[in-house]
């Protein structure tokens, strides 16, 4: 009986402190030297206001109808610049492995800017290999993606020669 009485008690306090950190707010207030405070309770000798918070959420652009309008399912995509250095160690990378490629400057080509704002891109190069995108460039990591690529499209391919 006495253990059952403490468990609940505890139980009690432990949902109790719970709502105390569900209620809690984010509050700014300014000291004597003008410095800017931010604390999760307000301060009692202070005046303060308590800050509304907002959830930043990222979500993904979708880039199969870009792909599909480009047509070039078969091909890497890149988004590039000529001044990028990345950008260019890719192409010679593209180049050295025979890998079919089609490059689109950011900054110089129609099709290229208004991708790049599509796709929502803050730096090149932005390369698009079947429905899967990768930023920036590493040979290890691009050659993961295509490989990973191929793959299933020769998988797909076999799958709509013998289907079922």
């Amino acid at each position: 009986m006495k253990y059952s009485v403490q468990c609940a008690g505890f139980i009690a306090g432990a949902l109790f402190l719970c709502s105390l950190a569900v209620n809690a707010g984010i509050y700014k207030w300014v000291d004597e030297t003008g410095k800017v405070h931010f604390t999760d309770s307000p301060p009692d000798d202070i005046k303060s206001e308590e800050v509304e918070l907002r959830i930043n959420t990222y979500t993904s652009v979708e880039i199969k109808p870009l792909i599909e309008r480009l047509g070039k399912k078969d091909k890497v995509v890149m988004y590039s610049a000529t001044w990028c250095r990345m950008c260019k160690k890719a192409k010679n990378y593209f180049r050295e492995n025979n890998i079919p490629y089609v490059s689109y400057d950011v900054e110089k080509s129609r099709t290229g800017k208004m991708d790049f704002k599509l796709l929502r891109g803050k730096s090149v190069p932005i390369i698009i290999v079947g429905g899967k995108r990768m930023n920036g460039f590493t040979a290890a990591k691009f050659d993961r993606l295509y490989e990973g690529q191929m793959r299933q499209k020769e998988s797909e391919d076999q799958y709509s020669k013998n289907p079922g």
